[in-house]
């Protein structure tokens, strides 16, 4: 960060802070603008776009031959037609004519408050992005918005505003949204302070189809009341947001949305999340970045994905993941070999231990795994994983980053471990991402390549050579290129340069929870 640019995210009394304690406060003003920019980059986009907002002037100086045939389309179509537009241009369709004024009035409107800015300015992380001066205007403006439309909201993004000050305008706006109905809600806070605490009104909208939360304290749910309820919600999202109850903040809302299909969690801080699922309608549940010591999926019937994306813990103790009941699980990633504790209906699963039975989840389909190939024990836990998950079709693997590299597993050890019922007969696309070339990740790749029947495409991405010296060259003149005996006579093999950061490309929410993506780990 320049040592002139403006401090934007911190407040003074943190800033004074960092400096009383001889901390550069711009180091943690640059880890909090990389916070921000993931979690606007994980949020779904608006109805209206915000370049088609600003561009809406240009459209409608368009030629016109004087005759007004839109005034003439039924109601019903003219509503549909004001609620996609950004909320001032919908006001402004009341001046069109008489026929347009009763309109706007009865229409669900969409409210943005990054529409409210200039055409030029940017509500992410850009030097024209919304400071702390911006949040007086933000509040004045949405406030204004909200006591001026009679009507309902059908959706509400408030992405822009520094509302750690402001929490007695929160607090009327979200009850103000409860009363109206509003649908879509989208709050996300810009910190500094980091946990601004969000009122438990947002716990009384019970109209929700899909919330969206970031970078709050989640309210108390101790004092709520019991017939709390979240009929509607389809979709939520929670980033960045400190909890006091280790994720039983989490279980409060999903036990009461029935219909609830979508669960991304991002976390943010290194509070423990231990979370238990127990739900009828869960499809797709995302947890990214987060602390988590135990996540049990008890019983989801409609489960069909399940990520796990740089699970992180607080004391470097393994990640307990149970998977009971689960029968329509389809995609299951990113588990760390190393990391993950694995445990299948109520088998643990173990290096050097024969698989069980009992310990097979036949549905899962698309697997992604996680593996420091430069840590022994990790490599060795591979093949007991992939036993698991006898029916895989596509397998990725990603070579986690290794800080300390220990020896190295036996010339003999895949073919030792016995027959992978996955690799011989089902798997019909390997990913190998982040390839450093260590002797581990290539005797696994030998291996797959020798015993893998059905494989047609073989992918191998090199890490970015900022982090490797190994070269698509060398994996080119390597012996497993030259002299393995390939056991598919269709497969075909593809050979990248990664330009990614280290670790490779952040997880994507939306793609994961888009089923019209069969496998979102190909990209």
């Amino acid at each position: 960060m320049a040592e002139g640019a403006p401090i934007i995210y911190l407040d003074p009394a943190t800033v004074a802070e960092a400096r009383r304690r001889g901390d550069d406060p711009r180091k943690l003003e640059e880890c909090t603008k990389y916070l921000m920019t993931h979690i606007y980059g994980l949020l779904p986009g608006p109805p209206v776009p915000i370049a088609a907002a600003r561009t809406h002037a240009a459209c409608a100086a368009a030629a016109s031959d004087g005759v007004d045939r839109i005034s003439a389309l039924p109601d019903a179509i003219l509503r549909n037609i004001v609620s996609r537009l950004p909320v001032k241009d919908a006001a402004r369709t009341a001046a069109l004519s008489r026929r347009w004024r009763p309109l706007w009035r009865s229409t669900p409107l969409v409210l943005v408050d990054a529409h409210l800015f200039p055409r030029g300015r940017s509500f992410g992380v850009s030097a024209s992005a919304p400071t702390r001066a911006d949040t007086p205007g933000i509040v004045a403006a949405v406030s204004r918005i909200l006591a001026a439309h009679p009507g309902p909201f059908r959706c509400v993004h408030l992405l822009c505003g520094f509302m750690g000050s402001y929490q007695a305008q929160l607090e009327h706006w979200l009850r103000f949204l409860a009363a109206k109905g509003v649908d879509d809600l989208i709050l996300v806070n810009r910190p500094w302070p980091f946990e601004a605490a969000l009122p438990a009104a947002i716990l009384r909208i019970s109209t929700l189809t899909r919330l969206y939360i970031g970078m709050w304290k989640f309210p108390d749910i101790a004092g709520l009341p019991t017939n709390t309820a979240f009929p509607n919600l389809r979709e939520l999202g929670i980033y960045a947001v400190a909890m006091e109850k280790e994720g039983r903040e989490v279980e409060f809302i999903v036990a009461r949305s029935p219909v609830l299909e979508t669960l991304n969690i991002q976390g943010g801080n290194t509070q423990v999340l231990r979370l238990r699922l127990e739900h009828r309608s869960l499809r797709c549940v995302q947890i990214c970045s987060c602390c988590v010591e135990n996540l049990a999926v008890v019983d989801a019937p409609c489960l069909e994905r399940l990520v796990l994306y740089d699970s992180l813990s607080k004391d470097d103790s393994c990640v307990r993941v149970k998977i009971v009941h689960a029968p329509r699980l389809r995609l299951l990633g990113n588990l760390e070999t190393g990391f993950h504790m694995l445990e299948i209906h109520d088998t643990f699963v173990s290096a050097g231990i024969r698989s069980s039975p009992s310990a097979l989840f036949t549905s899962v389909k698309i697997l992604g795994l996680n593996v420091n190939f430069g840590v022994r024990h990790d490599a060795q836990m591979l093949p007991n994983f992939l036993k698991c998950f006898p029916n895989a079709e596509s397998l990725h693997v990603v070579c986690a980053k290794c800080s300390e590299a220990t020896s190295l597993v036996s010339p003999n050890f895949w073919d030792d471990a016995g027959p992978i019922e996955s690799i011989v007969s089902h798997v019909n696309v390997l990913t190998f991402r982040e390839f450093k070339g260590e002797a581990n990740a290539i005797s696994f790749l030998k291996y797959f390549v020798q015993n893998a029947q059905m494989v047609k495409n073989v992918a191998v991405v090199l890490a970015n050579p900022q982090f490797t010296s190994y070269s698509i060259d060398t994996l080119w003149t390597a012996k497993i290129l030259k002299s393995v005996r390939w056991a598919s006579k269709i497969s075909s093999m593809q050979v990248y340069r990664s330009d990614d950061s280290e670790g490779g490309l952040i997880w994507s929410f939306q793609r994961g929870s888009d089923y019209s993506i069969r496998d979102p780990f190909v990209y």
